[in-house]
């Protein structure tokens, strides 16, 4: 099961991200290069695969309520402990409306990109992760790495920042570190940059005086 959430149209060694596993997952939430909102897709060219997905969205009944409503059936089974994923029409139709204009959007996306590594690459104290990636990416965040820091000294930068009205975020938090997976492992690479990331602005309508004016701020931040 491939991990897709945040790449659609992107790809790696010459494949789509989404069809390299049996199945794809793809998340339609808020943020995401695609919203309806909340809710994603899972995509398979496995027909057993792509049967079962559509029995467990909607509580591994048979069948559906509009099918039994059009004269198909006329009663159900349950035969999987699934829930109710189902995406109502609405949620559908704005995800249709979007992947038309989705191609535009990573394009410009792209651009977006291009501008931020160009203008970062003087910043000594920071590590772009992924800036000589040569694959089409969705570009979905923009994350940097402070070199020789701490979490601390990290927050405080974050701090600066957010005071001229910059908004960053962090990801992500380390899995192994959260209440539902601890244990013991020590992973002191994943640690520090778990510790050490920012997620810079990114979106389509960025402009060039946008990435100048949080460029600069970023600099201001660490040179304080």
């Amino acid at each position: 099961i491939e991990d897709a959430c945040h790449g659609p149209l992107s790809e790696y060694k010459g494949k789509k991200l989404g069809t390299i596993g049996d199945m794809g997952c793809f998340s339609f939430f808020s943020n995401e290069n695609i919203s309806t909102g909340e809710g994603g897709m899972v995509v398979t060219n496995n027909a057993e695969l792509a049967e079962k997905v559509r029995l467990y969205r909607s509580h591994g009944m048979t069948t559906m309520s509009y099918q039994r409503a059009q004269g198909h059936a006329t009663q159900y089974d349950v035969v999987g402990l699934g829930f109710n994923y189902r995406m109502d029409d609405i949620r559908a139709a704005i995800g249709i409306a979007q992947l038309h204009k989705i191609q535009q959007d990573l394009a410009q996306r792209q651009k977006v990109r291009e501008q931020y590594l160009k203008q970062l690459s003087d910043i000594s104290e920071i590590y772009v992760p992924f800036k000589d990636n040569q694959y089409f990416s969705s570009n979905y965040i923009l994350p940097i790495v402070l070199k020789q820091s701490t979490q601390q000294y990290r927050n405080e930068i974050r701090n600066r920042i957010h005071a001229c009205g910059v908004q960053t975020s962090n990801h992500y938090p380390a899995v192994h570190r959260f209440s539902a997976f601890c244990s013991a492992v020590s992973l002191p690479l994943t640690e520090y940059v778990s510790d050490n990331e920012l997620t810079l602005p990114m979106y389509a309508a960025l402009t060039d005086t946008q990435i100048t004016y949080v460029v600069d701020v970023l600099k201001s931040a660490i040179n304080q």
